[in-house]
């Protein structure tokens, strides 16, 4: 039987909101490649509760005259309880992975361990530092608080890079396995495109200029990827997502 449009559309968004968030849904118990696609394209509209909860937390912080950086902090970390720290473990197993050696298997060996290295642990810190640096700016108005919300959301597009056709997956098993090469390449390029298009309406060369520089860091790290690791695994997904995040709070920190 064939699935209808909106139930495909209802399951995809189910399985976004189950994979990328904390937030209890209906689990899938079926993964279609349909609906596999649907999840990623829909994923920054799955984390949008995450998005309003940081935007929250920067104006709440504002109004009750809480030191910036410190309401940053709670900011992210709360942030990273509603992904249940997916995407930050995502980004120490790469770093590690990257700079355990030089040989594909080893390296994949390392990310798969799930303990964090040497290298996993600075980048986390060098990464969630520059995401609290830059979203301590936020911290003093409205505008800044519903900004930092849809940055939460937009680094969610970095999933349709990773997950874009043709972008090879490292290994057959594990998360990565079952969303790479998912995404339609037309969609990829469009929606980022649409992206930088509505970011003008933050600022109007800043905010699209956020949004290419984030496409173009993933980019750089998906192209890494496939040639340290033959392809994508789930721990690049979230460490693309990461610093996707820290680099439209860095770039638009001054819109």
């Amino acid at each position: 039987m064939t699935e209808r449009g909106p139930a495909v559309v209802g399951r995809s968004l189910r399985l976004a909101v189950g994979t990328l968030t904390a937030i209890p849904v209906p689990a899938v118990v079926r993964v279609t490649p349909r609906t596999a696609t649907g999840a990623m394209v829909l994923a920054p509209l799955a984390v949008l509760p995450l998005g309003a909860l940081v935007g929250a937390i920067v104006w709440a912080g504002g109004r009750a005259t809480v030191p910036p950086l410190a309401t940053a902090v709670v900011a992210l970390g709360v942030l990273a309880l509603g992904s249940r720290a997916l995407h930050l473990d995502g980004l120490s197993d790469v770093a590690d992975g990257l700079t355990a050696s030089y040989d594909r298997e080893r390296s994949l060996a390392v990310m798969k361990s799930g303990t964090a290295g040497p290298a996993g642990v600075v980048a986390i810190v060098v990464v969630l530092g520059a995401q609290a640096a830059a979203l301590a700016s936020y911290v003093d108005d409205v505008r800044g608080a519903v900004v930092a919300g849809l940055a939460v959301c937009v680094s969610r597009a970095a999933l349709w890079i990773t997950c874009a056709t043709g972008v090879p997956a490292a290994r057959p098993d594990g998360l990565g396995s079952t969303f790479t090469g998912r995404v339609p390449g037309w969609w990829t390029l469009v929606g980022w495109v649409g992206l930088a298009a509505a970011a003008a309406l933050v600022d109007s060369w800043r905010g699209p200029l956020a949004v290419a520089l984030a496409a173009l860091v993933v980019l750089l790290l998906v192209a890494r990827a496939v040639k340290r690791f033959g392809g994508v695994t789930g721990d690049v997904f979230g460490a693309a997502i990461e610093l996707a995040l820290a680099t439209l709070l860095i770039a638009l920190s001054g819109a």
